[in-house]
C-alpha cells in the first residue's frame, strides 16, 4: 500500500504525540533499588523503603503541602500508621508581639477559616474567633504566609538517591507578608529515609529576606493525632518534662478540649534547658485496642526550640513546636534538625537520640548525606 503525502504527516504527527506521552509516563516511573522504590506523579512522591512507606504531596494532597501525607507513614515492622493528618506540617514565619493594629490592611478572614491562603489575621486570647483558643493567651503575628496547606501552589520536590538513602527536598518562597515585612524568605525541608531504619531524618530551614527580634517557624512535630476518646493512642511521652525520666501521660487527658498554656508547655525562657526533646505517642488499634509502637519526633538539638506545647483541639492531640525564637537579620538562615519514626521502647527513642544529639541541619547529595552542627 502507497501511503500519500496527506496521511504520512498526521501519522508522524500522532507518532509524536505518543512518544511525547511515554517519555511523561517514563519520568514518572519508579527508581528502584535492592531496599527501595520510589514513585512520582503530579500528585505526590512514594518512598517505600525496606522499613517505612511515605508520601510527600507536590500538589491536590489529602491535607497539607508539607512533611508526610496523613496516614501515609507505614511501619513494616508492625503494620501500624501514622495516626494523625501528617507529619511535620509547617505553618507560618512568626514572631512575638500582636497584630491587632493593621488587621484591618489584610484581606477579611473568612468565617472559621484559620489558614486561608491569604489569611495573615492570628488570633489569641480574647479574640472572638474559635482559633484564638488554640492559640492561646500569648501575643503573637505573623511575620509572612501563607500557612502551607493545600491551597498553596503546587511544589517540585527533588529525588536524591544514594546506596543507602532516598531523600526528598521541596522548597517554597513565602508570598505574603505583613505590613513592614518583605514576602520571599525561602523554606526548604529535606527529608531522608536511610537503609534499615525505622526512622527518618529530616530538616526546616528558613532563608529569610526579614529582621526580627525573636522569629520562628511553627511546626507539627512530630504531627497531631486524630483520636475519639483516645481509640488511637494510649499514652503519650514528653522528655522534657516531668523530671529527668520524662512525662508519661494517659489518653485519658486529652478527652476534653484545652489550650495551649493550661498544662504540658514548655518555653525556654522559663524552663530548664533538656538533655533530649524527645514528644510522641503509643498507637494503639481502634479496633482491637491492641498495643502498637512509638510513633516520635525528637528535636537533636534541644537549645534550638522557642517553645512547645501539646493540647487537644476538637478531635485533635496536637503537637506544637517553635524554633528558634531569635533575633536574626535579612539574608541571615536558621535550621532544626528532626528524627522522627517508629520505635518499641522509651528506651530506644533515648539511644537513638545519643546517636545523633548536637545537630541543626541536614545536607544530602547522590554520594551520601549528614547531620550539620
Amino acid at each position: 500500500m502507497r501511503l500519500t503525502k496527506a496521511f504520512v504527516t498526521p501519522l508522524l504527527f500522532s507518532w509524536l504525540i505518543a512518544m511525547a506521552g511515554a517519555s511523561s509516563v517514563l519520568a514518572q516511573s519508579t527508581k528502584d533499588t535492592v531496599w527501595a522504590r520510589v514513585s512520582e506523579n503530579d500528585r505526590a512522591i512514594k518512598v517505600e523503603t525496606d522499613k517505612l512507606e511515605a508520601v510527600i504531596p507536590k500538589n491536590n494532597p489529602k491535607h497539607w503541602m508539607t512533611g508526610i501525607e496523613k496516614n501515609s507513614l507505614l511501619d513494616k515492622t508492625t503494620g501500624f500508621r501514622e495516626a494523625g493528618d501528617g507529619l511535620l506540617v509547617v505553618d507560618w514565619l512568626m514572631e512575638s508581639g500582636s497584630d491587632r493594629a493593621y488587621r484591618d490592611q489584610f484581606p477579611k478572614a473568612r468565617p472559621n477559616d484559620a489558614c486561608g491562603f491569604q489569611n495573615m489575621w492570628y488570633y489569641y486570647g480574647d479574640d472572638p474567633h474559635p482559633s484564638a483558643l488554640f492559640h492561646g493567651r500569648r501575643p503573637k503575628r505573623k511575620i509572612e504566609g501563607p500557612q502551607l496547606c493545600h491551597r498553596m501552589k503546587p511544589v517540585q520536590p527533588e529525588i536524591i538517591q544514594g546506596d543507602d538513602f532516598v531523600a526528598v527536598k521541596t522548597t517554597y518562597r513565602y508570598t505574603v507578608a505583613a505590613p513592614g515585612h518583605n514576602a520571599g524568605s525561602r523554606w526548604t525541608q529535606l527529608i531522608v529515609f536511610p537503609r534499615g531504619k525505622r526512622y527518618f531524618f529530616s530538616m526546616d530551614r528558613i532563608d529569610t529576606v526579614n529582621d526580627s527580634e525573636d522569629m520562628f517557624l511553627r511546626n507539627d512535630m512530630p504531627g497531631c493525632v486524630v483520636h475519639d476518646r483516645g481509640d488511637t493512642f494510649s499514652e503519650i511521652y514528653l522528655s522534657y518534662l516531668g523530671g529527668p525520666e520524662g512525662l508519661r501521660v494517659p489518653s485519658s487527658e486529652f478527652f476534653e478540649t484545652f489550650p495551649p498554656e493550661e498544662k504540658f508547655g514548655y518555653r525556654r525562657d522559663t524552663h530548664e534547658l533538656p538533655k533530649h526533646f524527645i514528644r510522641g505517642y503509643r498507637l494503639r488499634d481502634p479496633q482491637s485496642g491492641k498495643q502498637g509502637p512509638w510513633l516520635a519526633g525528637m528535636t537533636l538539638e534541644p537549645s534550638v526550640v522557642h517553645e512547645a506545647w501539646c493540647m487537644q483541639q476538637s478531635r485533635h492531640l496536637v503537637f506544637i513546636l517553635e524554633c528558634p525564637g531569635r533575633p536574626i537579620k535579612a539574608g541571615q538562615s536558621f535550621s532544626a534538625a528532626f528524627v522522627v519514626g517508629f520505635f518499641d521502647t522509651i528506651e530506644e527513642m533515648h539511644a537513638v537520640n545519643v546517636c545523633y544529639k548536637g545537630h541543626t541541619a541536614l545536607t544530602a547529595d547522590p554520594s551520601g548525606w549528614r547531620l550539620v552542627e
